[in-house]
This record gives structure tokens, sequence and C-alpha cells, in this order.
């Protein structure tokens, strides 16, 4: 299994460069470009153990999150449509390079002090090119996801890790269990796309992120 040891770097780079390319690392070298990096675009060279068993629950995550979400602001639930309608994925339309306001939801939640339905004001994202793949970074807030889309059919399948606070350099992906983070991207619109994370480590049993075009 490839894991992605020198990717750490391109993902360093995504923190000081929002993802532009072959990022700069940390230290100053210049990241390779991703593709070549990653040595694949085949996402199950790359997943880890772990990653690759929360894919494969990802109905499983979506039934025991959304009717506790449901229960807990019924309205607001309905009012996102599609957004959490598990099977409302579209074909085709993979989400271009560029700029997006994304607004994240948390659906089940982790542990007793948490709710089963929370919603976050929008934020800025980018998708990049990096070659074979593409690249994702949220801009702001105290959670950035930050890692790579690789192509899968109709779907499109992240991998990468969540920076906090601070934070400036991404952890290597598969050093940090609590950290990796593992989703499918999906079109539920003309317009509108959502990046489905099932079992994240934090908060909550499913995290819901829309995607739409920033201009």
């Amino acid at each position: 299994m490839i894991r992605l040891a020198s990717l750490a770097t391109v993902l360093a780079g995504c923190a000081t460069t929002a993802c532009g390319g072959a990022g700069v690392a940390s230290s100053g070298t210049t990241a390779p470009a991703t593709a070549r990096t990653a040595g694949s675009d085949d996402w199950r060279r790359v997943a880890t153990s772990a990653d690759r068993d929360r894919l494969r629950r990802w109905r499983e995550a979506w039934m025991t999150a959304l009717p506790r979400a449901r229960a807990a602001d019924p309205a607001a639930v309905a009012a996102q449509g599609t957004l959490f309608a598990p099977d409302a994925a579209l074909s085709g339309g993979a989400a271009p390079a560029g700029r997006y306001r994304c607004r994240v939801f948390k659906l089940g939640g982790a542990g007793s002090a948490m709710r089963d339905f929370t919603a976050y004001p929008a934020f800025d994202c980018r998708i990049s090119d990096e070659g074979r793949v593409r690249s994702f970074f949220k801009e702001s807030g105290s959670q950035r996801p930050v890692g790579l889309l690789f192509p899968d059919g109709d779907r499109t399948v992240f991998l990468g890790t969540l920076l906090l606070g601070d934070e400036r350099a991404a952890l290597q992906y598969g050093q940090d269990r609590d950290r990796d983070m593992a989703g499918v991207l999906e079109r539920v619109g003309e317009r509108r796309w959502r990046l489905v994370l099932p079992y994240p480590r934090f908060e909550s049993l499913l995290d819901v992120i829309e995607l739409v075009p920033a201009e």
C-alpha cells in the first residue's frame, strides 16, 4: 500500500499556499506535482485500512446520523433538500477547480455533549488541479480539512488530514488516525456539490460539506 509519505510536503504546501499548483513546503522546498508524489491516482493504493473501512461504511453512517439530525431539527434538515438525501448523487460533473463557498453540517452527535445537528456559516475553500488528481483546502476556521481528490467513476474520493487552530503545516496522512480524513465528493445539483465524511474522529457521526462556486 502506498501511504502519502512524501505527500505530507504537498499537504503542508496546501496549508501555506491554498493548494494552488505545486505547493511550497514549510521547509521552503518546492513540492513535486501531487500525482507523481502519490505514485497513483487510485485512492485504494493510498488510503489507510481504517479509512477504507470508513468509506465502506458510508451508508451506515447516513442511516445512523440522519434520523438523529431530523429529530433534533426537522425544519433545518428538510430545508437543505437533496443535500441530505443519501442517494441524491448525480452522475458526471466533477467539481471543477476554483474557489467555493462551503458550509459544514454535523449530523449525529458523537458524545453526550454534542448536538445531533449543527450548521456552521459559510467559509471559503478551494479546489485546485494537481495533475491526475485535485486538492481541496478549507481556507479558514478552527478545523480545516486539506487533502487530495481522487477520481472514482461518478464520484470523487477525498483523503486528507485536519488542520487545527493556527497550525500552518498539515500532518502526514497516516501518521495520526485522529487527524486522517476520508470522504466522498458528489454532485447534488446544477452547481452544488457535497463532501460527505463518514465517522469523523471528532464531534459527529457524519459531516457534510456543501460546496457552491464562489463566482
